[in-house]
């Protein structure tokens, strides 16, 4: 378990939002499936709340924005920056296409959001306020995010190119998969692979899986919602996990994790 209160290192993936269509019906949704409280929507941030796991913030949640109806609904992960504007020179510079130029969240932090040469979309979150994640790893939090690509070499060169990542790889021919580790840091902050073959009509994107007690019951509460199981709960080398989808179609995993992961 991690708790902080600090920015996170450049280059980790620090935080998760999702624009919903119907944000009481998403956030009872989430409560039910991972026993989320909120804060308050600020109607001068778009409607935006965090969502809290024991009052610290794990998440965000806000209406759909006006003009953006008909965008796909799925969870964004923020890669942490201390200059937003340089990295953002850095990843257009590398092939990225901006969705939303670096912005101040008044006194949050900055923000801004592309998608990669691959396609896929990811932000940046330059702390102020806002430091990201609060918890890590315990039930209700993110414990791992990582992209799945089309072209994982040419995904890990973009990001080492931008953010300094150096990989380990652990996949295989069929199933290509690297974990990467930011400068200055030991452990490993997420990973890249490649798409599922079983999968194709799943694009490349970047992904949250947030850590439940049992994977099974966390599998039958996401049903009983009204979201879909769409890999059922299946152990791995680092504990035993399941996909779903939640009440936009948006798609996230539950996890337990292996002591040692």
């Amino acid at each position: 378990m991690t708790t902080r209160n600090d920015p996170w290192p450049a280059g980790t993936p620090c935080w998760v939002d999702l624009m919903a269509s119907d944000l009481e019906r998403t956030r009872a949704f989430y409560t039910a499936v991972l026993g989320w409280d909120y804060t308050d929507s600020d109607p001068q941030y778009g409607g935006y709340s965090n969502a809290l796991v024991g009052g610290r913030a794990v998440a965000g949640l806000s209406p759909t924005m006006e003009g953006m109806e008909e965008a796909p609904h799925t969870w964004c992960v923020y890669l942490a920056t201390e200059d937003v504007t340089a990295d953002a020179a850095k990843a257009t510079g590398a092939g990225a296409t901006a969705v939303f130029e670096p912005m101040e969240v008044g006194p949050f932090g900055h923000m801004g959001m592309w998608t990669d040469p691959g396609g896929a979309l990811f932000g940046m979150w330059q702390a102020k306020e806002h430091t990201g994640f609060q918890l890590f790893g315990e039930p209700g939090a993110p414990v791992w995010c990582d992209l799945m690509a089309a072209d994982p070499a040419a995904a890990r060169d973009f990001y080492a190119r931008v953010f300094g990542y150096t990989y380990q790889d652990i996949g295989n021919e069929k199933m290509p998969y690297a974990l990467f580790t930011v400068p200055g840091q030991d452990m490993p902050a997420g990973g890249i692979g490649g798409l599922d073959p079983d999968h194709p009509e799943v694009p490349p994107m970047w992904s949250v899986a947030f850590q439940v007690d049992d994977v099974d019951a966390a599998a039958e509460r996401i049903r009983g919602a009204g979201g879909a199981v769409t890999w059922e709960p299946s152990d791995f080398e680092y504990g035993r996990m399941a996909v779903a989808t939640g009440p936009d179609g948006e798609i996230f995993t539950v996890m337990t994790p292996t002591e040692n992961m």
